[in-house]
């Protein structure tokens, strides 16, 4: 590793060398029990006196006889407020190593209790009870876990004071169930090395408890949070008579070894590095240790990130990055916290991206990603309510493998250096009203000799930051939150031209005369800030006003998103929402949003003004409706980098309704139509079914079909008239059609044991026509090109355009794609797993232009493409 990796790879061991001194402060002298917020309802654990209840799902145990009855739910749905219809019992039980939660869910007729099989952290369509434990007693923070009458478990971490949690969160606990004549009962049995609370003789604990019974729609609750109302964790009861149990310290070892074998199709016999068949072997570890009560170091060497879903297939005709969900277990856990700042200011998926360099050659073999050396973080929350994120990682220096026929030769090429990445990120909570002030910083540095081509296409160090505050007052009725942050890169003088002239500014555009376009510039700089105020707690009203700006240096994707800098922002909402059943309606809202967007030369740049109404109805069918007008503007980015040029306006509706996530047989349909000032029209059709055929199958298909026609840039020339700044920019309309569908079936042999296929037939096509030639700054209108010959030749389904010497190609296109995972999951014992996954990725061209349609979605299958068979076994072992 060059010696240029140093500096970072030393600051991000300083970063992690944070768990000492946070380590030191976690433990202070014992406090006495916090004080139970007023009016708090109250829940008491028994101490296991004996033997501990063999955890098969039945309560007859002689510990469960000992423990205290929890009782008296109250309807969330469908009356807010009345008594559970039917009868709920809970009993917590406790010892050194473990809480012990055992329920017993009464049922007026058994037989209808729904309890279909699903995979983990799929519940709704079952009858369920779940539990939810703030054990910092922070009243902001609370893990859920969920049981299904058929044994599928869930699991949930509520980073916020906010119902919806996490369902990343996995950690490693055991329940069982059972059906009687009187309904069904559960036990669970959660260890405290996977907790995290407090040290203290005495533990007070904030709890809740859920059940859920779907063949009624009815959500019972122990401590009810009015639909009217904010808050989660803040609201919970207490529960005590915890006594004399200390944090765990954890340690948890996870190898992994894993093999694999590569088919592909097509596959050029000529090519020297692509052949037909290819086998894999590797192995690594995961690391969990506990530093102290309350926080925790996850480690991870040779790391395998394989991923159950694919990416979804895409034809990107933007100037714009797609950014993908994370899908890799290590990077999700903690990704709450990680991702604050307000502005994205961490992308996971940066680390282990695709390689940037460009590699020549006749043959080339570019790896699809850069190999991740190892990555640590440290995550936790300290009894101050101060919550820690630290992440580092490194990636390996990446080349490419060429080879040129006519020499005969074989050579390498750098196309991605030796990275370190950084993330530090400290929240701490204020008060007990859950407001909350912190700060993020990340750091990029890349390992560049100067003068290499890599040092000109990147920046070789990067560094951004935020600080942050989210303050909720009058009771949590209200919010302030704001942030403040700013980016910093430093390299070589192309590196710093690329970010000047990168999509997201533009800085190189002839009339930007706000900003300053540089190439000798070696550093870049930029700053954003934002502030909002809502209502976001009451009966009928609710509003937001807020305001945001980026100055054009701005830049956040070295090891964060984002798609444009430049902009101040103005925007509110004003919602009216009835949560009392009237008539046919269960709940109903509406509220309005209109939008304004400058550059920073104070041009406005998007106006918008949106109208949604949602409702539910008396069988709990949900609909939405959505209006939005677009108003005409000027872009910055319709000429990729040329003067700015008018934008037409647009008015568009959406609407959707589905049926009840508790139905057995679900349903959602969505049509959105949109039409410009000039008459282009977007039409897209999508909707969901999801059926099961018996209770442990289950199969949902999602079609989407995209039709639209729409003006598209297509080329820049130099030369042209003084009204374009001397420069011709070239557009043409494109129709264009897509089809695909996400296909899911899954068979749950036993909660544990399931076989999942997921599949991504897509097609898309486009057809270029009607080109012009833009014809004066801040203008819409083209002079049309199609009657030139001389300048537009049109060859099949290729367009070349000629400008004097100057030639540019557009090319139709009608692509086909098949994208499908087939993963056979097998818990074979508490935290450890084995996967045989079939991967194919199949991609190819079809020659016919043609709007594409349902019978394209089955020319995907016979499209040439890769298989990928792995086998992969993982072996939970806790240490301590």
């Amino acid at each position: 590793m060059s010696r240029a990796l140093h500096p970072l790879a030393a600051s991000l061991l300083a970063a992690l060398a944070l768990a000492g001194p946070l380590t030191a402060q976690q433990t202070p002298p014992a406090a006495p029990p916090a004080e139970g917020a007023a009016g708090a309802k109250q829940a008491s654990a028994a101490r296991v006196a004996g033997r501990a209840p063999a955890i098969d799902g039945r309560l007859d145990d002689a510990a469960w006889a000992t423990a205290p009855v929890l009782a008296g739910f109250t309807q969330k749905e469908p009356r807010e407020g009345e008594p559970a219809t039917q009868r709920t019992e809970v009993r917590f039980l406790y010892d050194d190593h473990a809480l012990y939660i055992g329920a017993r869910m009464h049922s007026a007729d058994p037989a209808r209790i729904q309890a279909p099989v699903s995979r983990r952290d799929v519940w709704e369509q079952a009858e369920s009870f779940a539990v939810s434990l703030d054990t910092y007693h922070d009243r902001r923070t609370a893990y859920t876990f969920l049981v299904t009458a058929a044994g599928t478990r869930g699991d949930f971490y509520h980073a916020r004071d906010v119902a919806d949690g996490d369902a990343q969160y996995s950690p490693v606990w055991v329940a069982k169930v059972a059906r009687d004549a009187e309904g069904w009962t559960a036990e669970m049995r959660i260890p405290l090395s996977q907790l995290r609370f407090n040290p203290g003789q005495a533990q007070t604990w904030g709890v809740n408890v859920r059940r859920w019974i779907p063949q009624s729609e009815e959500d019972d609750y122990w401590i009810l949070v009015p639909k009217s109302a904010s808050g989660w964790a803040s609201r919970f009861g207490e529960l005590g008579g915890i006594t004399g149990v200390r944090p765990e310290r954890r340690i948890e070892l996870a190898p992994y070894a894993a093999t694999g074998a590569s088919f592909s199709q097509g596959v050029n016999p000529a090519d020297p590095f692509h052949q037909p068949r290819e086998a894999t072997v590797r192995a690594g570890a995961d690391v969990k240790v506990g530093l102290g009560p309350n926080l925790t170091l996850d480690a991870t060497v040779n790391p395998d990130f394989g991923q159950v879903e694919a990416d979804p297939a895409e034809v990107n005709l933007s100037a714009f990055e797609t950014f993908f969900s994370e899908k890799r277990p290590f990077f999700i856990e903690g990704s709450d916290l990680l991702s604050g700042g307000g502005a994205g200011y961490f992308y996971s998926r940066r680390i282990g991206a695709a390689p940037h360099g460009l590699a020549d050659g006749d043959y080339v073999d570019v790896p699809s990603s850069s190999t991740i050396l190892g990555a640590a973080k440290l995550t936790g929350r300290l009894p101050s309510g101060l919550s820690v994120g630290v992440l580092g990682a490194l990636t390996a220096r990446e080349q490419a493998r060429t080879f040129d026929t006519a020499a005969g030769q074989f050579g390498r090429v750098d196309v991605e250096p030796a990275t370190a990445y950084g993330v530090v990120r400290l929240q701490q909570e204020l008060g007990k009203g859950g407001s909350t002030a912190g700060f993020i910083v990340t750091g990029v540095h890349r390992g560049l000799e100067a003068g290499s081509p890599l040092a000109t296409r990147l920046d070789r160090d990067a560094l951004t930051g935020a600080v942050d505050w989210d303050l909720r007052l009058g009771r949590g009725v209200y919010e302030v939150s704001g942030a403040v942050g700013f980016s910093h890169q430093a390299g070589d003088s192309l590196a710093i031209l690329r970010l000047q002239r990168s999509s997201a500014r533009y800085l190189q555009r002839p009339d930007a005369d706000y900003v300053t376009y540089d190439p000798s510039r070696t550093t870049f700089s930029g700053y954003t800030a934002s502030l909002s105020a809502q209502k976001i707690s009451g009966k009928h009203w609710l509003w937001t006003a807020a305001g945001d700006l980026r100055s054009a240096g701005f830049e956040l994707n070295d090891a964060g998103s984002q798609s444009v800098a430049d902009y101040r922002v103005l925007s509110g909402e004003l919602r009216y929402r009835e949560n009392t059943p009237h008539g046919l309606l269960r709940r109903w809202a509406a509220y309005v949003t209109p939008i304004m967007q400058w550059n920073g030369g104070g041009v406005v740049t998007d106006p918008e003004l949106w109208l949604d109404g949602e409702a539910t109805l008396k069988n709990f069918w949900r609909t939405t409706f959505t209006a939005f007008r677009v108003f005409p503007a000027q872009s910055q980015t319709l000429t990729r980098g040329g003067p700015l040029a008018a934008s037409t306006g647009s008015t568009a509706a959406i609407g959707m309704l589905q049926n009840s996530a508790a139905a057995r047989l679900q349903w959602r349909g969505r049509i959105y139509y949109g039409m410009s000032d000039e008459g282009d029209v977007t039409e897209r059709l999508s909707g969901r079914l999801s059926v099961r055929p018996g209770p442990r199958w289950q199969l949902s298909v999602e079609p989407n079909f995209l039709r639209y026609s729409a003006r598209q840039y297509v080329a820049t020339f130099t030369g042209g008239p003084a009204s374009t700044f001397g420069r011709t920019y070239v557009f043409a309309y494109v129709d264009r059609t897509e089809f695909f569908s996400d296909v899911r079936m899954t068979y749950l042999f036993t909660p544990d044991l399931s076989l999942e296929l997921y599949a991504q037939p897509f097609a898309s096509s486009g057809r270029y026509h009607d080109f012009g030639d833009l014809t004066a700054a801040r203008a819409r209108a083209l002079a049309p090109l199609d009657g030139d010959t001389t300048r537009v030749v049109r060859s099949g389904n290729t367009t070349e355009l000629r400008y004097g010497a100057q030639r540019r190609t557009v090319d139709d296109f009608n692509v086909r794609s098949f994208r499908s995972n087939a993963v056979l999951r097998w818990e074979w014992r508490p935290g450890s797993t084995l996967y045989l996954v079939w991967q194919q990725d199949r991609a190819g061209d079809r020659d016919r232009i043609a709007h594409v349609g349902p019978k394209s979605l089955l020319e995907t299958l016979d499209t040439p493409g890769d298989n990928f068979l792995a086998l992969k076994v993982t072996y939970w072992l806790p240490l301590h």
